[in-house]
């Protein structure tokens, strides 16, 4: 894979794992709040301090936050070695760290 194919390669990957993420979310959000009131809800004994439209917000946000979790997940365990290792940290021209360190005594 060339790098140039590469970086355009990552916008089309996250719109793989924000989509599908979004839709589950959705799919979520309408199965959660059709078995549970937002205005029952309540934290630490206390109810919560938002309006519906405030805690149905905040529930998709972190339903789509634990679902892009999932599918980048996914989607990294799909790569192949080669892909994962073509965007390492180290820098170019930087000390390689030595693979064998940890077998030397």
């Amino acid at each position: 894979m060339t790098e140039g194919k590469s970086v355009r390669s990552w916008p089309l990957r996250w719109m793989w794992i924000a989509w599908p993420a979004f839709l589950l979310a959705g799919m979520q959000e309408m199965l959660v709040f059709a078995l549970v009131d937002p205005e029952d809800l309540k934290w630490a004994g206390a109810p919560l301090p938002l309006s519906r439209m405030g805690i149905y917000s905040i529930a998709f946000l972190v339903f789509w936050g634990l679902m892009v979790a999932a599918t980048a997940l996914t989607m990294l365990l799909s790569l192949s070695s080669s892909e994962v290792n073509q965007h390492g940290t180290v820098a170019p021209g930087a000390a390689q760290p030595d693979a064998n360190a940890d077998d030397r005594c």
